[in-house]
C-alpha cells in the first residue's frame, strides 16, 4: 500500500471513529419535522425544460426578477437565471441560479463577484435554492459579503429545478455549475467585474474546491480573472467511508445527518454510474430509502433517516464490486492537487456532519503537495457554525485576493 493510501485509511478510521465516540457521547436529537415549503419559481419553471440546451457551457438562456421573498437583507436586486452547463455525463444540459446585487453605486469595472456554492438542500426539485428562503445561516453569510461590496452568483447546479437528478458530491459536475453560472451572469447586462472567487460550505465546500480546481480552465477564452476560493466543513476523503458500507459497517446508529448524507451519495453514485451495478447490493429497505433520498429535501430525508442502521441498508459490501473504490474517487473526490490560486480551509472542531479530520488530513495532503492553502481551525463551533465564525477570517483573506 502506497504512503498516500496509508494516510487515507488512517484518516477515514480517524474521522468514523470520531463521528462514533460523538454519537456514544451525543445520541442524536430527531431531525427537525418542519417540511420543506412548495417552491417558487419566480416565473420561471423550467423543471421541464424540453428546449435544445446550448453547447455552449455558460450560455445564459434566460433571467427574471426573482420573487421578492426570495431575496436575501442587503440585496439591492436579484435575479434568477437560466444557463447551459454539462450533466453528470457530459451531455449538453442546463441550470438554475440566482444574482443578488449589493446597493450602491458599482465601482469602475463593475462589482467583483463571488460564487457561491450552496449545502446540502436535497436532490428532488422541490429543493432547489433559487425557488425557497435561505436560511437564516445563508441569509446572514450572504448578506456580510453584499456590504463588503461583492456580487453574489449562486447556482443551484445541474439537476435541481433543471431536467435530470442533481449528482450529490460529484465534484466535476458541481464545477462546471458554478464556472459556467458565472460565465452566464457575466452575460446579463448586470455591473459584474471580471474578477471572481468561489465560496462554499459543506456540500458546497466540495463543489467550490473541485470548481476551484477547475476555474481557470473551465473559464478559459471568457475574459473572467478568477482568484480563490473559501471553503468551511469539506467532505473530503469521505468515499473512502462510503465504500466501507455494507452488512459488517461499524455497529453504530449515526446522526440523522450523516445517515442523509450517505442515502444522498448513493443516490446519486448509483445514477451516475449504472455501469458498476451499486443497486444490487442494497437490501429492499436500502433501495426504498435510496429511492425516497432522490425526491426528498433535507428535513424531510433527515426525519426518515433518523435511527436507521446503515448495515441494513446493504445485503453485501460495497468494496465487494469491482471499480466500486476507483469510481466514488473519481465521482466524489477532493482533488489536493493542482491547484493556481489561494486556497482557505475552515473546519469547526465540534463539527459532527463532517468530523475535523476530514479537512484537517486535506490540509495536509495539500500542505505536502505544496498547494497554496491556509487552515482556520474554530475550536468552539460545530458544521452550521462555522460558517460565521469563519467571516472574520475569511473576509481579509478575499479582500487581500481580490485586489
Amino acid at each position: 500500500m502506497s504512503r498516500r493510501l496509508r494516510l487515507i485509511a488512517m484518516v477515514t478510521f480517524t474521522a468514523l471513529s470520531t463521528a462514533v465516540a460523538v454519537v456514544v457521547a451525543q445520541p442524536s436529537a430527531a431531525a427537525d419535522p418542519t417540511s420543506t415549503p412548495p417552491p417558487n419559481w419566480s416565473g420561471m419553471d423550467v423543471r421541464d425544460y424540453s428546449g435544445p440546451a446550448p453547447a455552449r457551457a455558460g450560455t445564459l438562456i434566460e433571467q427574471v426578477p426573482l420573487a421578492a421573498d426570495l431575496s436575501i437583507p442587503g440585496a439591492a436586486r436579484a435575479y434568477r437565471i437560466h444557463y447551459a452547463t454539462p450533466d453528470q455525463h457530459g451531455r449538453p444540459a442546463t441550470s438554475t441560479g440566482a444574482i443578488f446585487l449589493p446597493p450602491g453605486t458599482p465601482p469602475p469595472g463593475g462589482w467583483p463577484v463571488l460564487a457561491w456554492a450552496h449545502g446540502t438542500t436535497g436532490l428532488g426539485d422541490d429543493c432547489t435554492p433559487s425557488a425557497q428562503p435561505r436560511s437564516d445561516r445563508d441569509s446572514a453569510y450572504l448578506s456580510h459579503w453584499l456590504g463588503e461590496g461583492y456580487a453574489i452568483v449562486s447556482t443551484d447546479y445541474v439537476g435541481l429545478g433543471t431536467p435530470g437528478l442533481m449528482s450529490y458530491l460529484n465534484g466535476d459536475s458541481e464545477a462546471h455549475s458554478i464556472v459556467d453560472s458565472v460565465k452566464a451572469a457575466r452575460q446579463t447586462g448586470l455591473p459584474l467585474s471580471s474578477r471572481w472567487a468561489i465560496v462554499g460550505q459543506s456540500q458546497g465546500a466540495g463543489a467550490a474546491l473541485n470548481g476551484a480546481h477547475q476555474a481557470t480552465a473551465l473559464s478559459r477564452g471568457s475574459g473572467l480573472d478568477y482568484r480563490g476560493v473559501v471553503a468551511t466543513g469539506t467532505p473530503a476523503n469521505i468515499e473512502q467511508v462510503i465504500a466501507l458500507g455494507g452488512p459488517d459497517f461499524p455497529p453504530v446508529t449515526l446522526p440523522a445527518g450523516l445517515n442523509t448524507y450517505a442515502a444522498y451519495i448513493l443516490a446519486g453514485f448509483i445514477e451516475a454510474r449504472p455501469d458498476l451495478g451499486v443497486r444490487s447490493a442494497l437490501t429492499p429497505r436500502g433501495a426504498e430509502l435510496v429511492a425516497a433520498a432522490r425526491t426528498l429535501c433535507y428535513a424531510e430525508m433527515a426525519d426518515l433517516m433518523t435511527g436507521v442502521d446503515l448495515r441494513t441498508l446493504f445485503r453485501r459490501p460495497l468494496a465487494g464490486i469491482p471499480g466500486v473504490r476507483e469510481g466514488l474517487a473519481e465521482y466524489m473526490g477532493t482533488p489536493y492537487s493542482g491547484y493556481d490560486r489561494p486556497i482557505f480551509l475552515g473546519q469547526g472542531l465540534l463539527d459532527t456532519d463532517v468530523p475535523a479530520p476530514s479537512a484537517l488530513s486535506l490540509y495536509a495532503q495539500m500542505t505536502a503537495a505544496g498547494q497554496p492553502v491556509e487552515l482556520h481551525v474554530y475550536p468552539a463551533e460545530d458544521h452550521s457554525g462555522t460558517v460565521l465564525a469563519s467571516i472574520r477570517d475569511s473576509t481579509p483573506f478575499l479582500q487581500r485576493i481580490m485586489r
